[in-house]
């Protein structure tokens, strides 16, 4: 069987399954799952970085299907996030992660005018984080202590297509310099010479120097965390599609050669890739992250990178379907074996951002995709 014919099979038991999940969730903001239904994080915290997934799956799923109800339900989910855009402390870097897959998915549906608004706001809001010292866009929000106040993540890179799009969107190239300087940085001082990538990168909020790295959400100081790396594969490919510039198409073939190297036999990613042997930790939203990333760079990749990375996509997707994928329509998540961070406690969950990306990553596959980044 092609790759096109299983992805539709696959992508009808998604259909068919969420929505029955869709229908029964309405009116929360998931997170993860409690005995296998959906929690709700509309009043735990509204600003949590996750809220706007569970709108990026209804975006896709209307898209592909036209069925009314994953659009009132996404555009519920956006509404509720106005709550966010007038907290301080609940703006932070992750604006792209909430308003692209709610605001701009919108916007671009139907060109409604207040979602634009919200988009807008929202990159505003992102380039405001901007240090000009150091050139990074800062990461989370302390007590006012300013003890991480030159703090930059690798995750950040998938939140600068919110900048590109508003660069273009108003015709003002002050958003898409702030992600291009962004990403430069990133490229200087996140991915190393073999194409692994740190977490955390520290500089000095007055001078910009830079002062050291973090373990982060990985194993250790200098290891490699798996998602952060799926991030950076993603995310320069992104920053290329938007800007065409091949510095950044050379950073995100060097770190998906990276990750590609390191996918296990059986195609199931591990919270870090320099965790200990012993330790079968996994975390499937890398997984499903770096399927997305690996079939957006194939596309401007030629003969043997091109089969490389698509190979490398489907054994990936292959892995997530076969041993992750839960098809039971009583049970809300789809993809099991999400993991936060390798020292949270909890381990091993479902996780709705990895629901969504595999969802994209499969509609990518059979052409209904809703491009969101």
């Amino acid at each position: 069987m092609n790759d096109t014919l299983w992805a539709n099979e696959i992508a009808e038991k998604i259909k068919s399954k969420m929505e029955k999940v869709a229908a029964r969730s309405r009116g929360i903001l998931p997170y993860t799952t409690e005995n296998g239904r959906f929690d709700d994080w509309t009043d735990k915290n509204i600003c949590w970085w996750t809220n706007g997934f569970w709108g990026g799956m209804m975006w896709q799923l209307y898209h592909a299907t036209g069925l009314s109800l994953y659009k009132e339900i996404a555009v519920e989910n956006e509404e509720k996030l106005d709550k966010n855009l007038m907290i301080f402390q609940g703006i932070d870097h992750d604006n792209g992660f909430k308003w692209l897959p709610t605001a701009v998915a919108h916007y671009r549906t139907d060109k409604n005018e207040a979602s634009k608004n919200r988009g807008l706001l929202a990159a505003e809001f992102l380039a405001g984080r901007f240090n000009p010292a150091g050139s990074y866009l800062r990461a989370w929000n302390d007590s006012g202590d300013g003890t991480t106040a030159g703090w930059a993540i690798i995750d950040c890179m998938m939140n600068l297509p919110l900048l590109y799009w508003a660069s273009k969107e108003i015709n003002d190239p002050r958003f898409a310099h702030i992600a291009c300087a962004h990403a430069d940085t990133a490229a200087r001082y996140f991915v190393r010479e073999d194409g692994s990538v740190n977490h955390i990168v520290e500089f000095h909020p007055e001078t910009g120097e830079f002062v050291k790295t973090y373990g982060g959400q990985g194993y250790a100081q200098g290891s490699t965390w798996s998602r952060g790396e799926s991030w950076a594969l993603y995310g320069f490919t992104l920053s290329y599609l938007h800007t065409k510039e091949e510095r950044y198409l050379a950073t995100a073939k060097k770190v998906a050669d990276y990750y590609v190297s390191h996918i296990p036999e059986n195609g199931l990613i591990p919270v870090d890739f320099c965790q200990p042997a012993d330790c079968s930790l996994e975390d499937s939203t890398s997984a499903a992250i770096a399927a997305c990333g690996l079939l957006e760079l194939e596309k401007f990749c030629e003969n043997t990178l091109k089969e490389t990375y698509h190979t490398a996509a489907m054994k990936l997707l292959h892995a997530l379907v076969e041993q992750r994928f839960n098809t039971d329509e009583n049970i809300d998540f789809m993809i099991d074996k999400c993991t936060g961070a390798f020292h949270d406690e909890k381990h091993e969950f479902s996780i709705i951002y990895g629901d969504y990306y595999f969802i994209e990553a499969i509609f990518k596959l059979t052409g209904e995709e809703l491009f969101i980044w």
